[in-house]
């Protein structure tokens, strides 16, 4: 008998009349029992060794019937079965019933193939596409050196000036700085640069899929060989080119005569302004690499960045797996090289404006990397650089399609991993470095509106009731949420049901616990206005630790939101309203209380006088004084009833 979910089963003991068993049984009964026990052993042992074998020949192959090469015919493979599990029975074998496993996706983690080769990839299998060719050390860029700025002419001045409007980064030094300089010798750490990669199973192929729209030449090429240097050729796939409606001369005829040198790179056109989202679809539907691979079109691959993707990816193909994203700088385009003794790692987040922004990992999950071969989960991704298993993507529900140009998908994405079963990851061995700029160069054709709306769509599928925090902070996504003009999500939904997507607060208990979550129904919320100039606080652009402006109300939230919390703080998402001595203005600050086991420091804490209906004196208890607008600055004074510079209320 057997056990089988915990139900036992029993299986009639053999009967001397099976002809076939006969003679064994016989056989066993006539050795004496120490030898008897050892030989049942092997006979099962044996059996097992050739059912599993036959089975793999009958059902083994694409699609074709292997011959059985042994002089024993059986009547079927459930016969063959049907003798073991009775010989199994009385050798007191017992089978343990396990939970059946899900479908593949494409790739799997413990698929073997008997043919495929043993040891790890050498130096020479993983050779790039193309060899980089000799370069000038005392030239401008060098080594991912900086570009040396000298006197410049009055016509290169203009010339420079046109490309910091045109693209919002040096042009003028990107286009002296060679399209194939190296970044110098590997600088990561050892054993990153080490590392060896098995070829069983073999690491997948891939198609690195660049989107571009008025993209600089000089850039977009450079990232184009940056690819063909340094991707190993067996798993490149090839490189595809979408150009999301460039308008640009050189963009057209000149670079489809630039690529045709290389069958590995492909260029498709959109006709019309579609932005990212469409422009990676149409890529991702063209490609035949088993992984895609998503990078921007200002980019530099540093040594070796490829492999540890791939190699993720195989061990987990539910994983998403970005590069450790390094700066090269807007200005003088110097390429930040990693350090190898650097144990320093930064991870993703967002805040309740659905605003990507980064941090430095928890202690909790540093101590969970043993080297920097492991991967750092992280809640949110940046997007624009990653690898994910084509079949994934395709499970995982690809973009979301109904989204404009561009804005909000990363997010969107992250959620939608996580929530459906995936894992967003960065791994510190892989190094793209990535040009980030001040501002985009981009215009949108319908509006910035664009992105509220896209962010709109991802908060109404995903956020469940903390999409009214959102709301709360951004007045126009409110106004396009009520009034249903995010487009249809009916789609989305049905995907969300279909993959047995969690709920968002498991998302916030288990992928981001360290997240702040602030109340779902405040005391106070809105923008602070002064009575006495009526003018409102306004965090400004970027500014922490910085003092808070005053700005003329506009009724939008955005940089003018404030909660009064629980914890008694002036909070604007992750900066919180910081008293100050009377010489120094009132600034804003990190916000000290970041949930579970943090406090709110004194200066941050403040105590609400009502002096009138919806109208408070603002009083720091520490300090005790209260928030005064003086000379167009905000400052810390005396408490006085009837100064109207220190009356405030909330809009």
């Amino acid at each position: 008998m057997f056990d089988a979910g915990n139900k036992l089963f029993h299986y009639p003991r053999f009967k001397l009349k099976d002809r076939q068993l006969r003679p064994s049984l016989i056989m066993l009964r006539m050795l004496p029992r120490r030898y008897s026990r050892r030989l049942k052993l092997l006979a099962l042992s044996g059996a097992l060794f050739l059912m599993l074998l036959l089975v793999t020949l009958q059902q083994g192959g694409e699609g074709t019937m292997s011959p059985v090469p042994w002089p024993l015919v059986l009547p079927s493979t459930q016969e063959w079965v049907k003798v073991f599990v009775r010989f199994a029975a009385i050798s007191n074998l017992t089978f343990q019933i396990v939970a059946p496993q899900p479908p593949s996706l494409g790739l799997h983690p413990t698929t073997v193939d008997p043919f495929c080769p043993s040891g790890f990839y050498s130096n020479v299998e993983l050779r790039p596409y193309l060899q980089r060719p000799p370069e000038d050390q005392r030239s401008q860029g060098a080594y991912g050196r900086a570009f040396v700025s000298r006197h410049l002419s009055p016509e290169e001045q203009r010339e420079k000036n046109k490309g910091l409007r045109t693209h919002c980064f040096n042009k003028f030094a990107s286009d002296r700085i060679s399209l194939h300089r190296s970044l110098g010798n590997d600088t990561r750490p050892p054993e990153c640069v080490d590392r060896l990669f098995r070829r069983c199973p073999p690491l997948p192929s891939t198609s690195v899929i660049i989107v571009f729209h008025n993209e600089a030449w000089s850039t977009l090429l450079r990232t184009v060989y940056s690819v063909l240097y340094t991707a190993p050729a067996v798993m490149l796939k090839e490189i595809i080119l979408v150009d999301d409606a460039s308008t640009l001369d050189d963009l057209k005829a000149p670079l489809e005569h630039h690529v045709q040198a290389f069958k590995m790179v492909r260029l498709l056109r959109q006709q019309e302004r579609k932005g990212l989202v469409a422009a990676r679809l149409l890529g991702a539907q063209k490609a035949h690499g088993e992984v895609l691979t998503f990078l921007d079109s200002h980019c530099e691959c540093f040594h070796g960045w490829l492999e540890p993707l791939l190699a993720r990816i195989v061990q987990e193909p539910t994983a998403v797996v970005s590069p450790d994203i390094v700066v090269i700088d807007q200005n003088s385009l110097k390429f930040t090289r990693p350090v190898p003794t650097q144990r320093v790692h930064s991870r993703g987040n967002f805040d309740w404006s659905l605003n990507f922004g980064w941090e430095t990992i928890t202690s909790q999950e540093r101590s969970r990397l043993k080297d920097e071969t492991y991967p750092v989960r992280t809640p949110v991704f940046a997007g624009g650089l990653f690898s994910i298993s084509k079949a994934f993507f395709e499970h995982i529900g690809t973009y979301d399609d109904k989204m404009e140009i561009w804005g909000g998908e990363n997010i969107e994405m992250s959620f939608r991993v996580w929530l459906c079963g995936g894992q967003l990851e960065i791994v510190p061995c892989s190094v793209v470095g990535h040009i980030f700029r001040s501002s985009s160069p981009h215009s949108f054709p319908n509006g910035t509106d664009v992105i509220v709306r896209n962010q709109v769509r991802l908060a109404e599928v995903w956020m469940d009731d903390y999409k009214k925090i959102f709301y709360r902070m951004n007045k126009k996504a409110a106004a396009i949420a009520q009034e249903n003009a995010y487009g249809d999500i009916s789609e989305r939904l049905r995907l969300k049901e279909r993959l047995n997507c969690k709920n968002f607060t498991w998302y916030l208990n288990h992928v981001y616990p360290e997240a702040y979550v602030p109340d779902l129904t405040p005391a106070l919320f809105g923008a602070v206005k002064n009575m006495g100039s009526e003018t409102c606080l306004d965090v400004g652009q970027k500014n922490p630790q910085k003092p808070v402006m005053m700005y003329p109300c506009h009724n939008l939230g955005g940089n003018q939101y404030f909660e009064f919390t629980s914890q008694q703080e002036l909070r604007h998402s992750v900066v919180c309203l910081h008293a100050t001595l009377d010489s120094e203005p009132v600034r804003m600050d990190p916000c000290t209380y970041k949930g579970k086991g943090t406090e709110v420091t004194p200066q941050q804490e403040w105590v609400l006088t009502l002096i009138l209906p919806k109208m408070f004196l603002l009083k720091n208890a520490i300090l005790e004084k209260c928030l005064t607008l003086e000379g167009g600055k905000v400052v810390m004074k005396r408490c006085d009833l009837a100064h109207s510079y220190q009356h405030w209320t909330f809009i």
